[in-house]
């Protein structure tokens, strides 16, 4: 079974974390076994991520870059890669979405996470709450993510 692991920050309004369900929703619906992990409740455990075979990101615009928890992922990602060389943090599929209040800069941001791997579709953002069309996309993203392993 394919492993996935959706890492979003979310907090405040929940609209990131309506995003991440949506997602999970369609990793699920192709047989995807999922885990939800919310960096605003606590720091990524990075030793846990070569287990995943495929990753979706997502976070809100926080002064048109990404939130804190994760580029702190990041950060320990090139820790653990460049200078521990822990097997199995690259060469994984993934996705990324993204929640703003009106600017959507953070988009020019989502490259960092080309060190993971290979982006599958184009990131998806949405300004304020999703609505169903966005939640649609997302599934589907999910989908098209989980055919990619």
């Amino acid at each position: 079974m394919v492993k996935a692991l959706v890492l979003y920050h979310s907090q405040e309004y929940g609209n990131t974390g309506k995003m991440a369900k949506a997602v999970a929703e369609g990793l699920k619906a192709e047989g995807c076994e999922v885990t939800l992990f919310n960096t605003n409740e606590s720091r990524y455990p990075i030793e846990e991520f070569s287990k995943y075979d495929c990753v979706a990101f997502g976070t809100p615009d926080y002064y048109s870059y990404m939130a804190g928890g994760l580029k702190m992922f990041m950060d320990d990602h090139y820790i653990a890669d460049v200078r521990k060389g822990v097997k199995g943090l690259k060469e994984k599929p993934y996705i990324c979405f993204f929640n703003h209040g009106g600017g959507g800069s953070v988009k020019n941001s989502l490259s960092i996470f080309k060190r993971i791997g290979s982006i599958v579709g184009e990131p998806i953002g949405c300004q304020g709450e999703p609505d169903k069309a966005t939640l649609e996309k997302l599934k589907n993203l999910g989908k098209e993510l989980a055919k990619k392993k």
